[in-house]
């Protein structure tokens, strides 16, 4: 039985909330789907205004997808939880027995003596809510959910990825074709996604400056591929 308390030592490490993760999620795609789409767009139409209304397209059609995403993995979590504590009412029901001796084996993972081990057991199981939620967290390792998760995780996702498609369509806006709107898209893009690899790799606790060349490395690479793409096609 896996005795280790999941929350120790968390002062010692750096975690981003849930918030923080849903907003690097829709960022990451936001900035670098649009910005392919309307790099392969460019090598294809001069229309620049055919090329904005593809953009904004797609990022409607990408923030709903990535907000569902977002809101049916919120779903799935609270599902999941609710079922194992279902099963775990039902096992503190039917084999009680069972259910105590895993929690006597976690305190004696701790160390204490038999005397406390005891005692620790029979007040803990005195009641079953909380014994449910001791072998929850401690048994199988799950913490129990937001139930607003799922709504929270497809707004943060969604607008996420609204706020970071428009960053490689705006200069589109303001130019009279494609090519150019490439050019000032491709300048602000990978500046903003060295930006945002820089954090997120502060974040996660990896090299800042590795991590933001490689986000904005990726992102080129996309824009370059589908921009090839469609030369050749277009050829």
């Amino acid at each position: 039985m896996d005795t280790h308390l999941h929350h120790s030592h968390t002062e010692e490490h750096m975690k981003g909330s849930e918030t923080l993760t849903d907003i690097v999620i829709g960022m990451s795609d936001g900035l670098t789907v649009p910005f392919a789409l309307a790099a392969g767009l460019s090598g294809a139409i001069k229309d620049v205004h055919l090329i904005i209304i593809a953009g904004l397209a797609e990022i409607a059609a990408g923030s709903i997808a990535m907000g569902l995403g977002g809101y049916l993995a919120g779903k799935t979590e609270q599902d999941h939880y609710q079922s194992e504590l279902r099963r775990e009412y039902d096992e503190i029901e039917k084999v009680p027995q069972v259910e105590r001796e895993e929690v006597r084996e976690f305190f004696e993972g701790l160390g204490l003596s038999k005397e406390v081990q005891e005692q620790a057991t029979e007040e803990l199981i005195k009641d079953k809510d909380r014994w449910a939620d001791f072998m929850m967290k401690y048994e199988l390792g799950l913490e129990k959910p937001d139930p607003k998760r799922a709504h929270k995780s497809a707004f943060n996702i969604g607008a996420s990825y609204i706020v970071g498609g428009m960053i490689p369509l705006s200069p589109y806006f303001l130019v009279q074709d494609g090519i150019t709107g490439l050019q000032y898209s491709a300048v602000v893009t990978l500046i903003c996604l060295f930006i945002f690899g820089y954090f997120k790799s502060k974040l996660t606790g990896t090299s800042p400056i590795a991590g933001a060349f490689r986000v904005m490395i990726i992102g080129a690479i996309a824009a370059g591929c589908a921009f090839g793409i469609a030369k050749l096609i277009e050829g």
